[in-house]
């Protein structure tokens, strides 16, 4: 994907989100510019989407992106934010956060999907469905952000021990669930998720959305 951009001359910037589909923790948006030529060199070698490597391997590539890249950051949104704008909203947040954070002008903007949550951030945007197979610097942003985000969950784990966030990184799972069943929701859970509707315990309710924050 980053070819035809590189051959003129533009700076890319590739995107990837992770923490969409979690019960709890936040939202992280990679973001990560390998470089404005497209050299070989520049992508260390076993760069693929992230859920397909390994948890040492993935660590080994971050380093290795980091080490290389000419610019690379991450974006967060966290659990009550995601509660509070609404997933779509809190992708555009983290995402702008991940951008501003970059430290760097870029051209195109390459992600993975079907729809744009970069604009108006990035003049120019390239969505693709299996775009981690497409493009090394999407791929590098899930391996950044996954790293990132998998760093924090098994620090949040210490604080919040019921639900196997050091294992799960807030996934659904079976010990997440029986976490859930036995202490109810922690301050880290997306209590307006649709999971909440199956939770007894405690009087404790699925969280309304009612209009939004003003943080984009």
């Amino acid at each position: 994907m980053e070819e035809p951009h590189w051959r003129r001359g533009a700076t890319v910037v590739g995107i990837d989100e992770v923490g969409k589909g979690a019960w709890a923790g936040p939202l992280v948006i990679g973001a990560v510019v390998l470089s404005r030529s497209g050299l070989e060199g520049d992508v260390p070698a076993g760069v693929r989407d992230s859920k397909r490597l390994s948890p040492a391997v993935r660590v080994r590539l971050d380093r290795d992106i980091r080490a290389r890249a000419q610019a690379v950051a991450t974006g967060w949104a966290s659990a009550r934010e995601c509660d509070e704008l609404g997933m779509s909203d809190a992708q555009r947040l983290a995402c702008r956060r991940a951008l501003s954070a970059i430290g760097t002008t870029v051209d195109v903007a390459v992600t993975d999907g079907r729809w744009d949550f970069v604009s108006p951030h990035v003049a120019e945007v390239h969505t693709a469905v299996g775009g981690d197979d497409l493009s090394a610097s999407i791929a590098a942003a899930s391996i950044v952000a996954k790293v990132a985000r998998d760093a924090a969950m098994i620090e949040m784990a210490q604080h919040h021990p019921h639900w196997s966030f050091e294992s799960n990184k807030g996934y659904p799972c079976a010990r997440h669930r029986a976490g859930l069943a036995a202490w109810g929701p922690s301050a880290e859970h997306r209590r307006s998720w649709a999971f909440m509707d199956d939770l007894v315990w405690g009087g404790v309710q699925r969280r309304p959305r009612d209009g939004q924050m003003s943080l984009l």
